[in-house]
């Protein structure tokens, strides 16, 4: 897919699927990048187009809730791992 001239257009619908595996499948953007042969720059520009102002209430929310309960996992975690090495 990579064609090496500038101004190359990438279709709307890979562009779509690349954003979705990056942002629903955790894929990172250099290995989208070298599975599509679209440089990591256009993806960059592509999510950064994609967002605009400030996040809705509802996704403040959901991610403020998100936040504790990772939070909670860590502090629980921290605590298991301190407890394993005093008994050691």
């Amino acid at each position: 897919m990579t064609t090496g001239k500038k101004g190359y257009r990438v279709a709307k619908e890979v562009k779509e699927q690349i954003l979705k595996r990056i942002k629903n499948e955790g894929v990172s953007v250099q290995q989208a990048s070298q599975d599509h042969g679209v440089s990591e720059e256009s993806i960059y520009k592509w999510l950064t187009k994609g967002v605009a102002g400030q996040p809705s209430w509802s996704e403040y929310a959901k991610l403020k809730k998100e936040n504790k309960g990772l939070l909670e996992l860590v502090g629980s975690l921290t605590l298991k791992l301190s407890t394993a090495q005093k008994n050691d």
